[in-house]
């Protein structure tokens, strides 16, 4: 157990919580706008349907899977001690 390798959660630098994040804005934003801005010349525009509302959700959807992966299965890094960045010749 001595010789296992010590490891830690990326944490915040894990490029799954950054898209995320962005997705989960953006998805916001979207779903706002289709509940209380959109009109309804613009939803007859597209075929009838309220595409903001739709891709919101969506987008709040894929947000919430990224954030569930995140936890589910955490990326791990190994930790660099003092012995395995000395050069091998000392």
């Amino acid at each position: 157990m001595a010789n296992e390798p010590r490891t830690r959660r990326a944490g915040a630098f894990d490029v799954r919580t950054v898209i995320a994040l962005l997705m989960g804005v953006y998805g916001a934003v979207l779903t706002v706008m289709g509940l209380g801005v959109t009109t309804e010349e613009e939803i007859a525009k597209s075929a009838g349907v309220n595409i903001n509302l739709w891709a919101g959700v969506g987008m709040l959807l894929f947000a919430a899977s990224f954030v569930l992966w995140v936890k589910l299965r955490p990326l791990t890094v190994p930790e660099q001690t003092e012995e395995d960045s000395s050069p091998a010749g000392e």
